[in-house]
């Protein structure tokens, strides 16, 4: 069974906003005390307690507590509220300030005048409050549009017809119905239209407000604040100016009710806003309203109320006919809308689903898809705005951070392991980082954290947490695997950029990987320069081989005891043109890293190829030379490897058996590819020598898998020799082995006489080293070849002829040559 691993998700404690703000709705003591308030002044009312002049004076009294909690309640929304939803509340407490100064001078005025026994205002609380109400009336008005960030001229200016059309209804209605006789003859109009109009489009505004969606407030809190508004409208049509009948409860209670409604929709609105710590988002706003058209429906039917007694047929047809004409007129633009308003939802879901597409667009071109962290990408941006916006000093640092081994995991366990496996490091990357930091993924198994307000020491102390983290083991479908990494820290100076810090920070996780696994390195500047330097030698190194600046030089290899020569071993040489000579430890290592030593391994092949032939062709027949070529891992793998080969030998006229190839224990193991070019050079006849042997952990395996001739027993195993028992030991075991294999055996380095005999003591018949001669150049080596001259180090023993001679039998001898 296979189990998927994810990253594990934050903890969330469930959502106890909803029912902690429905409970303080029942004990809030705001509500309470309203309620209370209307509860027992209603009932005063009913009873009818008092005279006139008293319940009148009560009702204005009982405004002013009412106003004060409605400002309070509204400043407390707007100090939570943002964006539009502030200006709103803004406007909306200043108006509250406005009725309360109003209320406060009509009670007092009230209380002064026990004659004033109407409900309705004086002069100052009227103007107040028609001045008041008509800002929030463009307040609203305005608001759905603000809300939405809409800019149209068309858009405001159907807001303002809308609101129009009603403002001509409402004055249409309080003349026929609101305006008495005596008011109409006297002319005295214009306070009562202009003061019931407005009222009527504050309660137009408010329902059109909750119905587009566009409410600055919940809708538990537009309810009642849009109830208060229709109220309101609706006492425009009570008729409280005759201080003689008596004024029924009813009238009392239908003025009283729009102030605490008010307050009752702020209040709750304040509870939740602070409940939810912010502003809820308006909704989609219709693309039309029907409001206009009941107004108009409404003036309709109060111009057929008003009719008097006695029309003419004539006139009821003009009428009728114009309320149908009206009607029809509505009904086609009604179509109209809905038409347009198809179309506009199938261009709402087109533009939708472009959203989507571009939000996963955007999400994908932001985030890594497996870890959710940031890519690559975010943190190139991330970085290079931190550096841009650091103060001097500047204390941004990086960390790239390398898995060791992490192929293995892919390799053994399937990469949907691996990939459960960088999900887990990621989370912990992330834990072990500081708030505010960067996590982001570059790809594979590599990840970096982006540290801004870091010193060095800090980096330094998130480095070790990560690794610390890491340290853990890792549960991996049903295994605990041991993760380490390797990370590179380098912290910003003044000149750095982006691409220099991520430099830094590269070329520091490199030197954390040659310390071992599991360590963090910090980037110093004598890295750079080493850096700096190898990039150089590279350049040239590329340049070199065409320059004619790389030389071969050949070192002997002898037979023990009488000197011969039986072969040479190929090493190539680099004289710098101005650096002068530099020694392949420098070089060798640099051409394997950049892959330049496959042309110039195919060089060296040829020349060496060349030579040999050459040598091979002015000697005896059956006086055979075994030329030895050096040939790193990475020539091996190059698919036309062995063809080169091949054409080096058809070019030169070298036979096969004249050849000699030299790997490294380290160069072929576990590599199937290897391996396969040993087989396939074998075939062609070339032999095979294993270099540097003992060096390494594989060496005994590859004795099984590899097709060698010879073995080349490293010269750290030759230089204490004669002094080193364990020494000894392991060139016996050497040569036992070789002899029991069938292979032949050549010590390298051998320097003294005494390594020498003790080595042909042992068994071993070749050997090589500054005992017999150093590398020499090919001139000097043809020479050599072809006077048949001994060795010259007059230590060993010539054959009776005293020559060079080369027997049939010693000439068929695989001998191989040394390293590079």
């Amino acid at each position: 069974m296979i189990v998927r691993v994810f990253a594990p998700r934050e903890p969330q404690a469930p959502s106890s906003t909803g029912h902690a703000y429905g409970s303080r709705l029942y004990r809030d003591p705001v509500l309470l005390g309203v309620s209370a308030l209307v509860a027992a002044s209603s009932a005063w009312f009913m009873l009818g307690g008092g005279g006139l002049h008293p319940r009148v004076l009560l009702l204005w009294a009982l405004q002013v507590p009412l106003d004060v909690v409605l400002c309070w309640s509204a400043w407390r929304v707007r100090a939570v509220a943002t964006g539009p939803a502030r200006g709103f509340w803004t406007v909306f407490a200043v108006a509250t300030v406005m009725w309360t100064v109003g209320d406060v001078i009509q009670t007092f005025l009230t209380a002064l005048h026990p004659d004033v026994r109407t409900l309705d205002g004086g002069a100052a609380q009227t103007g107040l409050f028609i001045v008041a109400l008509a800002a929030i009336v463009i307040n609203m008005l305005r608001y759905p549009i603000n809300a939405h960030g809409s800019a149209v001229g068309r858009e405001r200016l159907a807001f303002w017809l809308d609101g129009a059309v009603v403002f001509v209804g409402g004055v249409v209605l309080v003349w026929c119905f609101a305006i008495g006789p005596a008011q109409a003859d006297n002319g005295d109009l214009v306070v009562p239209l202009i003061g019931s109009s407005v009222v009527l489009v504050a309660a137009f505004g408010a329902v059109k407000m909750v119905l587009t969606g566009s409410a600055p407030m919940v809708a538990a809190a537009a309810a009642p604040m849009a109830a208060a508004t229709l109220i309101q409208g609706l006492a425009a049509f009570l008729r409280s100016e005759d201080p003689n009948p008596f004024i029924s409860a009813s009238a009392f209670a239908v003025r009283m009710l729009p102030a605490a409604l008010l307050v009752v929709g702020v209040r709750i609105q304040d509870l939740r806003a602070r409940a939810d710590a912010g502003n809820l988002a308006p909704r989609p706003r219709k693309p039309y309203s029907l409001l206009p058209y009941g107004v108009i429906a409404v003036t309709f039917g109060a111009l057929i109320a008003i009719l008097p007694q006695g029309v003419t047929t004539r006139l009821w047809g003009v009428v009728l006919g114009t309320i149908v004409l009206t009607g029809l007129v509505a009904a086609r633009q009604l179509v109209a809308f809905h038409d347009n308003v198809s179309l506009i939802n199938r261009l709402d879901g087109a533009l939708s689903e472009l959203r989507r597409h571009e939000n996963k667009l955007r999400d994908q071109a932001s985030f890594d898809g497996l870890t959710r962290l940031a890519n690559r990408t975010v943190l190139a941006e991330q970085l290079t705005a931190a550096l841009g916006a650091a103060r001097r000093p500047v204390e941004v640092a990086l960390l790239l951070i390398d898995l060791d081994d992490f192929k293995i995991v892919n390799d053994t366990l399937g990469h949907a392991a691996g990939d459960a496996l960088l999900v887990s490091v990621a989370n912990r990357i992330r834990e072990a980082a500081r708030d505010g930091d960067l996590v982001a993924r570059l790809g594979g198994d590599e990840f970096a954290v982006l540290l801004r307000g870091a010193s060095g020491t800090e980096a330094q102390q998130v480095a070790q947490r990560i690794l610390s983290a890491l340290a853990r083991p890792v549960h991996v479908f049903r295994h605990d695997l041991m993760v380490q990494a390797s990370i590179g820290v380098a912290s910003a100076d003044e000149h750095d950029d982006r691409d220099s810090l991520l430099r830094d920070a590269d070329i520091a996780m490199y030197a954390a990987k040659d310390r071992g696994k599991g360590h963090y390195v910090c980037y110093t500047a004598d890295m750079g320069q080493r850096i700096q330097d190898a990039a150089d030698l590279a350049t040239q190194l590329a340049a070199a081989v065409d320059n004619a600046e790389l030389s071969v030089v050949y070192q002997p290899i002898v037979r023990l005891g009488t000197g011969r020569l039986l072969g040479t071993e190929a090493l190539v040489r680099w004289r710098h043109p101005r650096r002068g000579l530099i020694s392949p430890a420098d070089f060798i290592p640099l051409a394997e890293e950049t892959g330049l030593i496959v042309p110039i391994g195919r060089w060296v092949l040829g020349e060496a190829c060349r030579r040999a032939a050459e040598w091979w062709r002015d000697q005896l027949a059956g006086h055979d030379l075994v030329m030895a070529v050096n040939v790193a891992g990475r020539q091996l793998r190059e698919p036309g490897f062995v063809a080169d080969v091949a054409a080096a030998l058809a070019e030169s006229g070298l036979p096969a058996r004249c050849l000699s190839i030299e790997v490294t224990e380290t160069a072929v193991f576990d590599d199937e590819r290897a391996i396969a070019a040993l087989h396939a050079l074998r075939d062609l006849g070339v032999m095979l020598a294993l270099d540097d042997f003992g060096t390494a952990s594989s060496s005994l395996g590859l004795l099984l898998t590899c097709p060698v001739t010879t073995l080349k027993l490293d010269r750290s195993f030759v230089e204490s020799i004669t002094t080193v028992a364990r020494q000894e030991a392991v060139a016996m075991a050497v040569i036992q082995m070789a002899n029991a294999l069938a292979l032949n055996a050549v010590a390298e380095g051998v320097e003294t006489v005494e390594q020498a005999a003790l080595l042909r003591g042992l068994g071993y018949r070749y050997a090589q080293g500054y005992l017999f001669s150093p590398p020499v150049p090919a001139d000097e080596a043809a020479k050599l070849w072809a006077g048949r001259q001994p060795c010259g180090c007059g230590r060993c023993d010539a054959d009776s002829s005293g020559g060079m001679v080369v027997s049939v039998e010693e000439a068929a001898q695989p001998v191989v040559s040394v390293d590079a």
